[in-house]
Protein backbone atom coordinates (compact mmCIF):
# COMPACT_ATOMS: atom_id res chain seq x y z
CA UNK A 1 0.00 0.00 0.00
CA UNK A 2 1.50 3.21 -0.92
CA UNK A 3 0.88 7.01 1.41
CA UNK A 4 0.44 10.49 0.50
CA UNK A 5 -0.93 13.16 2.29
CA UNK A 6 -3.78 14.28 -0.21
CA UNK A 7 -5.49 12.04 -2.72
CA UNK A 8 -7.07 14.01 -5.55
CA UNK A 9 -9.48 12.45 -7.77
CA UNK A 10 -9.85 14.27 -11.70
CA UNK A 11 -7.71 15.86 -13.30
CA UNK A 12 -9.27 18.71 -14.55
CA UNK A 13 -8.42 22.28 -13.80
CA UNK A 14 -9.60 21.96 -10.19
CA UNK A 15 -7.70 19.07 -9.66
CA UNK A 16 -4.66 19.85 -11.36
CA UNK A 17 -4.57 23.66 -9.56
CA UNK A 18 -4.94 22.07 -6.32
CA UNK A 19 -1.88 19.54 -6.56
CA UNK A 20 -0.22 22.16 -7.78
CA UNK A 21 -0.62 24.57 -5.21
CA UNK A 22 -0.27 21.67 -2.54
CA UNK A 23 2.97 21.25 -3.96
CA UNK A 24 4.13 24.68 -4.00
CA UNK A 25 3.25 24.43 -0.29
CA UNK A 26 5.72 21.39 0.03
CA UNK A 27 2.72 18.95 0.89
CA UNK A 28 2.53 16.02 -1.52
CA UNK A 29 -0.67 14.67 -3.57
CA UNK A 30 -1.14 11.64 -6.16
CA UNK A 31 -3.79 12.91 -8.50
CA UNK A 32 -5.98 10.22 -10.19
CA UNK A 33 -8.00 10.35 -13.80
CA UNK A 34 -10.32 8.13 -15.08
CA UNK A 35 -9.39 9.23 -18.52
CA UNK A 36 -6.29 10.00 -21.07
CA UNK A 37 -4.20 13.55 -20.96
CA UNK A 38 -5.29 13.65 -24.08
CA UNK A 39 -9.07 13.32 -23.48
CA UNK A 40 -8.87 15.47 -20.46
CA UNK A 41 -7.15 18.55 -22.42
CA UNK A 42 -9.53 18.03 -25.99
CA UNK A 43 -13.01 18.97 -23.75
CA UNK A 44 -13.91 21.75 -24.93
CA UNK A 45 -15.37 24.30 -22.00
CA UNK A 46 -15.27 27.85 -20.40
CA UNK A 47 -13.10 30.92 -21.27
CA UNK A 48 -14.21 33.74 -19.15
CA UNK A 49 -12.10 34.28 -15.62
CA UNK A 50 -12.80 36.57 -12.92
CA UNK A 51 -9.63 38.18 -11.81
CA UNK A 52 -9.48 35.98 -8.52
CA UNK A 53 -9.20 33.18 -10.90
CA UNK A 54 -6.45 34.65 -12.93
CA UNK A 55 -4.81 35.67 -9.30
CA UNK A 56 -5.12 32.14 -8.38
CA UNK A 57 -3.66 30.04 -11.67
CA UNK A 58 -0.21 33.14 -11.23
CA UNK A 59 0.11 32.28 -7.82
CA UNK A 60 0.24 28.11 -9.08
CA UNK A 61 2.70 29.42 -11.19
CA UNK A 62 1.10 28.85 -14.62
CA UNK A 63 0.09 32.30 -15.65
CA UNK A 64 3.19 33.23 -18.12
CA UNK A 65 1.38 32.01 -20.92
CA UNK A 66 -2.33 33.47 -20.02
CA UNK A 67 -0.70 36.29 -19.17
CA UNK A 68 0.80 36.63 -22.35
CA UNK A 69 -2.17 35.08 -24.90
CA UNK A 70 -5.05 36.29 -22.80
CA UNK A 71 -7.62 38.96 -23.94
CA UNK A 72 -8.73 41.55 -21.22
CA UNK A 73 -12.45 43.26 -21.23
CA UNK A 74 -13.35 46.19 -19.22
CA UNK A 75 -17.23 45.03 -20.07
CA UNK A 76 -19.70 43.63 -22.14
CA UNK A 77 -23.32 44.04 -24.29
CA UNK A 78 -26.58 43.40 -23.65
CA UNK A 79 -28.59 43.68 -26.49
CA UNK A 80 -32.62 43.25 -26.53
CA UNK A 81 -35.41 44.82 -27.84
CA UNK A 82 -33.68 46.57 -30.93
CA UNK A 83 -31.22 48.28 -28.45
CA UNK A 84 -27.33 47.47 -26.88
CA UNK A 85 -26.58 48.97 -23.14
CA UNK A 86 -23.07 48.01 -22.32
CA UNK A 87 -22.10 47.01 -18.69
CA UNK A 88 -18.94 48.91 -17.85
CA UNK A 89 -17.18 46.11 -15.48
CA UNK A 90 -14.00 48.70 -14.86
CA UNK A 91 -16.87 51.63 -14.34
CA UNK A 92 -18.77 49.86 -12.27
CA UNK A 93 -17.36 47.44 -10.01
CA UNK A 94 -13.70 48.24 -10.73
CA UNK A 95 -13.25 45.02 -12.23
CA UNK A 96 -11.81 43.70 -15.48
CA UNK A 97 -12.36 40.12 -16.74
CA UNK A 98 -10.00 37.51 -18.86
CA UNK A 99 -10.51 35.80 -21.53
CA UNK A 100 -8.73 32.71 -21.95
CA UNK A 101 -9.80 29.14 -22.92
CA UNK A 102 -9.86 26.29 -20.42
CA UNK A 103 -8.30 24.05 -22.84
CA UNK A 104 -5.60 26.27 -22.48
CA UNK A 105 -5.64 26.25 -18.38
CA UNK A 106 -5.30 22.37 -18.76
CA UNK A 107 -2.75 22.13 -20.90
CA UNK A 108 -0.54 24.76 -18.81
CA UNK A 109 -1.44 22.96 -15.62
CA UNK A 110 -0.97 19.65 -17.11
CA UNK A 111 2.49 21.10 -18.43
CA UNK A 112 3.60 22.21 -14.91
CA UNK A 113 2.87 18.53 -12.92
CA UNK A 114 4.87 17.19 -15.53
CA UNK A 115 7.73 19.38 -15.27
CA UNK A 116 7.61 19.05 -11.59
CA UNK A 117 7.66 15.26 -11.56
CA UNK A 118 3.94 15.29 -9.81
CA UNK A 119 2.29 11.61 -9.53
CA UNK A 120 -0.38 11.81 -11.99
CA UNK A 121 -2.13 8.86 -13.03
CA UNK A 122 -4.13 8.48 -15.89
CA UNK A 123 -6.81 6.17 -16.91
CA UNK A 124 -7.29 4.89 -13.24
CA UNK A 125 -10.11 2.99 -13.37
CA UNK A 126 -12.64 1.40 -10.86
CA UNK A 127 -11.71 3.99 -8.10
CA UNK A 128 -13.33 3.71 -5.00
CA UNK A 129 -13.15 5.75 -2.13
CA UNK A 130 -12.77 4.26 1.87
CA UNK A 131 -13.06 5.24 5.40
CA UNK A 132 -13.50 8.98 4.58
CA UNK A 133 -15.03 9.33 8.32
CA UNK A 134 -11.80 8.08 9.65
CA UNK A 135 -8.36 9.81 9.91
CA UNK A 136 -7.02 7.30 7.57
CA UNK A 137 -9.17 7.05 4.67
CA UNK A 138 -8.26 5.11 1.63
CA UNK A 139 -8.52 4.64 -2.88
CA UNK A 140 -8.39 1.70 -4.54
CA UNK A 141 -8.48 1.47 -8.26
CA UNK A 142 -7.13 -0.24 -11.45
CA UNK A 143 -4.07 1.13 -13.07
CA UNK A 144 -2.10 -0.13 -15.72
CA UNK A 145 -3.57 -3.76 -15.25
CA UNK A 146 -3.09 -4.06 -11.31
CA UNK A 147 -5.24 -3.31 -8.35
CA UNK A 148 -3.28 -0.44 -6.49
CA UNK A 149 -4.56 1.18 -3.09
CA UNK A 150 -3.67 4.83 -1.22
CA UNK A 151 -3.68 5.68 2.18
CA UNK A 152 -3.83 9.13 2.70
CA UNK A 153 -5.08 12.20 5.11
CA UNK A 154 -7.68 13.43 3.22
CA UNK A 155 -9.74 12.77 -0.39
CA UNK A 156 -10.38 15.83 -2.34
CA UNK A 157 -13.12 14.87 -5.02
CA UNK A 158 -12.38 16.91 -8.51
CA UNK A 159 -13.85 14.40 -10.05
CA UNK A 160 -16.88 16.53 -11.53
CA UNK A 161 -20.69 15.90 -11.68
CA UNK A 162 -20.97 12.08 -12.30
CA UNK A 163 -17.83 11.50 -10.30
CA UNK A 164 -17.47 8.51 -7.61
CA UNK A 165 -17.01 10.77 -4.56
CA UNK A 166 -20.11 12.58 -4.59
CA UNK A 167 -21.85 9.07 -5.33
CA UNK A 168 -19.78 7.62 -2.26
CA UNK A 169 -21.86 9.81 0.60
CA UNK A 170 -24.22 8.05 2.01
CA UNK A 171 -27.79 9.80 1.24
CA UNK A 172 -28.75 10.68 3.92
CA UNK A 173 -26.11 12.43 4.69
CA UNK A 174 -26.07 15.10 1.52
CA UNK A 175 -28.93 17.09 0.19
CA UNK A 176 -29.28 17.90 -3.54
CA UNK A 177 -30.64 20.98 -4.71
CA UNK A 178 -31.32 21.07 -8.58
CA UNK A 179 -33.08 23.11 -11.26
CA UNK A 180 -33.54 21.88 -14.39
CA UNK A 181 -34.04 24.55 -17.71
CA UNK A 182 -36.11 23.42 -20.81
CA UNK A 183 -33.26 24.55 -23.10
CA UNK A 184 -30.30 23.79 -24.31
CA UNK A 185 -27.33 25.81 -25.59
CA UNK A 186 -26.23 25.08 -29.09
CA UNK A 187 -22.08 26.07 -29.42
CA UNK A 188 -19.90 26.20 -32.28
CA UNK A 189 -15.94 27.37 -32.31
CA UNK A 190 -14.74 29.14 -35.89
CA UNK A 191 -11.76 30.58 -37.03
CA UNK A 192 -13.46 33.78 -37.80
CA UNK A 193 -13.08 37.90 -36.33
CA UNK A 194 -15.62 38.16 -33.70
CA UNK A 195 -18.49 40.35 -34.29
CA UNK A 196 -17.14 42.42 -31.02
CA UNK A 197 -14.39 43.12 -28.96
CA UNK A 198 -16.32 42.32 -26.19
CA UNK A 199 -18.94 39.97 -25.44
CA UNK A 200 -22.55 40.20 -26.23
CA UNK A 201 -25.57 38.69 -24.21
CA UNK A 202 -28.63 38.87 -26.62
CA UNK A 203 -32.01 38.61 -25.35
CA UNK A 204 -35.06 38.00 -28.69
CA UNK A 205 -38.07 37.00 -28.95
CA UNK A 206 -36.44 33.91 -31.23
CA UNK A 207 -34.57 32.83 -27.79
CA UNK A 208 -31.34 33.63 -26.37
CA UNK A 209 -27.76 34.09 -28.25
CA UNK A 210 -23.84 34.47 -26.61
CA UNK A 211 -21.38 36.02 -28.88
CA UNK A 212 -18.18 35.02 -27.26
CA UNK A 213 -14.40 34.44 -28.14
CA UNK A 214 -10.88 32.75 -27.38
CA UNK A 215 -9.34 35.21 -29.47
CA UNK A 216 -9.13 37.68 -31.91
CA UNK A 217 -8.94 35.37 -34.44
CA UNK A 218 -11.36 32.38 -32.91
CA UNK A 219 -14.75 32.83 -32.00
CA UNK A 220 -17.53 30.57 -29.10
CA UNK A 221 -21.14 31.67 -30.47
CA UNK A 222 -24.36 30.26 -29.24
CA UNK A 223 -28.33 30.13 -29.38
CA UNK A 224 -30.70 29.05 -27.49
CA UNK A 225 -32.39 25.83 -28.87
CA UNK A 226 -34.79 23.35 -27.91
CA UNK A 227 -33.29 20.39 -25.85
CA UNK A 228 -34.92 17.79 -28.08
CA UNK A 229 -32.95 19.43 -30.89
CA UNK A 230 -29.33 17.12 -31.86
CA UNK A 231 -26.47 18.44 -33.64
CA UNK A 232 -26.99 16.90 -37.08
CA UNK A 233 -29.79 18.70 -37.27
CA UNK A 234 -28.20 22.16 -37.63
CA UNK A 235 -25.98 22.94 -40.13
CA UNK A 236 -23.23 25.64 -40.19
CA UNK A 237 -25.59 27.72 -42.50
CA UNK A 238 -28.37 27.10 -40.13
CA UNK A 239 -26.55 28.19 -37.02
CA UNK A 240 -25.59 31.63 -38.70
CA UNK A 241 -28.46 32.52 -40.64
CA UNK A 242 -30.30 31.75 -36.83
CA UNK A 243 -27.60 33.96 -34.80
CA UNK A 244 -27.80 37.08 -37.76
CA UNK A 245 -31.70 37.00 -36.87
CA UNK A 246 -31.13 37.11 -33.30
CA UNK A 247 -28.63 40.03 -33.53
CA UNK A 248 -29.19 43.58 -33.57
CA UNK A 249 -28.98 44.42 -37.55
CA UNK A 250 -25.45 46.16 -36.61
CA UNK A 251 -23.89 43.33 -35.47
CA UNK A 252 -25.50 40.57 -38.03
CA UNK A 253 -24.17 42.63 -41.30
CA UNK A 254 -20.71 42.56 -40.09
CA UNK A 255 -20.78 39.03 -39.02
CA UNK A 256 -18.54 37.02 -40.41
CA UNK A 257 -19.12 33.66 -41.14
CA UNK A 258 -17.05 30.24 -41.59
CA UNK A 259 -16.82 26.39 -41.21
CA UNK A 260 -17.08 25.54 -37.84
CA UNK A 261 -14.43 23.62 -36.13
CA UNK A 262 -16.00 22.06 -33.37
CA UNK A 263 -20.65 22.18 -32.34
CA UNK A 264 -21.92 20.88 -29.58
CA UNK A 265 -25.38 20.97 -27.85
CA UNK A 266 -25.72 21.65 -23.90
CA UNK A 267 -28.26 21.20 -21.29
CA UNK A 268 -28.56 23.55 -18.59
CA UNK A 269 -29.02 23.11 -15.16
CA UNK A 270 -28.35 24.53 -11.54
CA UNK A 271 -27.47 21.88 -9.07
CA UNK A 272 -26.04 21.89 -5.72
CA UNK A 273 -24.88 19.16 -2.81
CA UNK A 274 -24.41 20.61 0.52
CA UNK A 275 -22.62 19.95 2.09
CA UNK A 276 -19.30 19.78 0.81
CA UNK A 277 -17.21 18.51 3.75
CA UNK A 278 -17.47 14.78 4.81
CA UNK A 279 -15.20 13.99 7.47
CA UNK A 280 -11.94 13.84 5.20
CA UNK A 281 -13.61 14.02 1.86
CA UNK A 282 -13.88 17.66 0.29
CA UNK A 283 -16.10 17.83 -2.82
CA UNK A 284 -14.89 20.09 -5.32
CA UNK A 285 -16.31 22.03 -8.66
CA UNK A 286 -18.77 20.05 -10.48
CA UNK A 287 -19.15 17.42 -7.98
CA UNK A 288 -20.52 19.71 -5.70
CA UNK A 289 -22.30 22.33 -7.78
CA UNK A 290 -23.09 23.09 -11.79
CA UNK A 291 -24.20 26.24 -12.58
CA UNK A 292 -26.00 27.63 -16.38
CA UNK A 293 -23.23 29.01 -18.24
CA UNK A 294 -25.07 32.22 -19.08
CA UNK A 295 -23.26 33.73 -16.10
CA UNK A 296 -19.64 32.10 -16.90
CA UNK A 297 -19.26 31.24 -13.15
CA UNK A 298 -18.55 27.21 -13.33
CA UNK A 299 -14.87 27.42 -13.36
CA UNK A 300 -14.66 30.25 -11.51
CA UNK A 301 -16.81 28.49 -8.61
CA UNK A 302 -14.22 25.92 -8.80
CA UNK A 303 -10.87 27.46 -8.60
CA UNK A 304 -12.55 29.50 -5.59
CA UNK A 305 -13.31 25.76 -3.93
CA UNK A 306 -9.81 25.21 -4.63
CA UNK A 307 -8.70 28.35 -3.33
CA UNK A 308 -10.87 27.82 -0.31
CA UNK A 309 -9.52 23.82 0.02
CA UNK A 310 -6.01 24.59 -0.69
CA UNK A 311 -5.68 27.45 1.93
CA UNK A 312 -7.23 24.84 4.83
CA UNK A 313 -4.78 22.06 4.03
CA UNK A 314 -1.77 24.87 4.22
CA UNK A 315 -2.61 26.09 7.59
CA UNK A 316 -3.47 22.24 8.52
CA UNK A 317 -0.07 20.84 7.92
CA UNK A 318 1.70 24.30 9.02
CA UNK A 319 0.38 24.54 12.20
CA UNK A 320 -1.89 21.50 13.17
CA UNK A 321 -5.09 23.50 13.43
CA UNK A 322 -8.28 22.21 11.63
CA UNK A 323 -10.34 25.55 11.85
CA UNK A 324 -10.15 26.30 8.18
CA UNK A 325 -11.15 22.68 7.27
CA UNK A 326 -13.96 22.79 9.34
CA UNK A 327 -14.81 25.82 7.62
CA UNK A 328 -14.25 24.73 4.26
CA UNK A 329 -17.83 23.78 3.65
CA UNK A 330 -19.62 27.44 4.81
CA UNK A 331 -17.17 29.10 3.08
CA UNK A 332 -17.64 27.52 -0.20
CA UNK A 333 -21.12 27.46 -0.42
CA UNK A 334 -21.58 30.97 0.61
CA UNK A 335 -19.98 31.84 -2.48
CA UNK A 336 -21.61 29.01 -4.53
CA UNK A 337 -25.38 30.13 -3.77
CA UNK A 338 -24.46 33.79 -4.40
CA UNK A 339 -23.12 32.59 -7.96
CA UNK A 340 -25.96 30.13 -8.59
CA UNK A 341 -28.38 32.73 -7.67
CA UNK A 342 -26.70 35.07 -10.46
CA UNK A 343 -26.35 32.49 -12.71
CA UNK A 344 -30.15 31.70 -12.49
CA UNK A 345 -31.33 35.15 -12.57
CA UNK A 346 -29.31 36.32 -15.65
CA UNK A 347 -30.54 32.96 -17.35
CA UNK A 348 -34.00 33.51 -16.41
CA UNK A 349 -33.66 37.16 -17.61
CA UNK A 350 -31.83 36.54 -20.95
CA UNK A 351 -33.80 33.40 -22.47
CA UNK A 352 -37.06 32.44 -23.95
CA UNK A 353 -38.96 30.61 -21.83
CA UNK A 354 -42.17 28.88 -24.39
CA UNK A 355 -44.56 31.40 -25.71
CA UNK A 356 -45.20 33.67 -23.03
CA UNK A 357 -45.89 37.23 -24.00
CA UNK A 358 -45.98 38.18 -20.65
CA UNK A 359 -43.27 36.67 -19.45
CA UNK A 360 -41.53 38.15 -22.37
CA UNK A 361 -42.13 41.87 -21.41
CA UNK A 362 -41.22 41.66 -17.96
CA UNK A 363 -37.93 40.90 -19.45
CA UNK A 364 -37.63 43.93 -21.17
CA UNK A 365 -39.25 45.97 -18.20
CA UNK A 366 -36.43 44.33 -16.18
CA UNK A 367 -33.43 45.53 -18.65
CA UNK A 368 -34.94 48.69 -19.23
CA UNK A 369 -34.31 49.16 -15.51
CA UNK A 370 -31.12 47.63 -15.08
CA UNK A 371 -29.37 49.66 -17.89
CA UNK A 372 -31.17 53.15 -17.16
CA UNK A 373 -30.22 52.38 -13.19
CA UNK A 374 -26.90 52.88 -12.52
CA UNK A 375 -27.26 50.72 -8.64
CA UNK A 376 -28.74 47.66 -11.21
CA UNK A 377 -25.97 48.23 -13.43
CA UNK A 378 -23.67 47.85 -10.86
CA UNK A 379 -25.14 44.85 -9.01
CA UNK A 380 -24.83 43.42 -12.41
CA UNK A 381 -21.21 43.98 -12.91
CA UNK A 382 -20.52 43.40 -9.25
CA UNK A 383 -21.96 39.82 -9.86
CA UNK A 384 -20.53 39.43 -13.34
CA UNK A 385 -17.01 40.34 -12.47
CA UNK A 386 -17.12 38.71 -9.64
CA UNK A 387 -17.41 39.23 -6.19
CA UNK A 388 -15.41 39.69 -3.02
CA UNK A 389 -14.36 36.48 -1.06
CA UNK A 390 -15.65 36.13 2.70
CA UNK A 391 -13.00 37.23 4.98
CA UNK A 392 -11.63 34.04 7.06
Amino acid sequence: MQRTQVVIIGAGPSGLMLSQLLDRHGIASIVLERQTREYVEARIRAGLLEQSTVDLLIEAGVGERLERKCLVHDGFEMAFAGRVHRIDLKGLAGKQVTIYGQTEIQKDLGDARAAAGADVRYEATEVAIHDFGTKQPRVTFMHEGRAQEIECDFIAGCDGYHGVCRASVPAESIRLYERIYPFGWLGIIADVHPVSDELVYANHERGFALCSMRSHERIRYYVQCPLEDRVEDWSDDRFWDELARRLPSEYAKRMETGPSIEKSIAPLRSFVAEPMRFGRLFLVGDAAHIVPPTGAKGLNLAAADVRVLYQALVEFYRSGSASLIDEYSERALRRVWKATRFSWWFTTLMHKFGDDPFGQRLQIAELDYLTQSEAGSTSVAENYAGLEFDPH
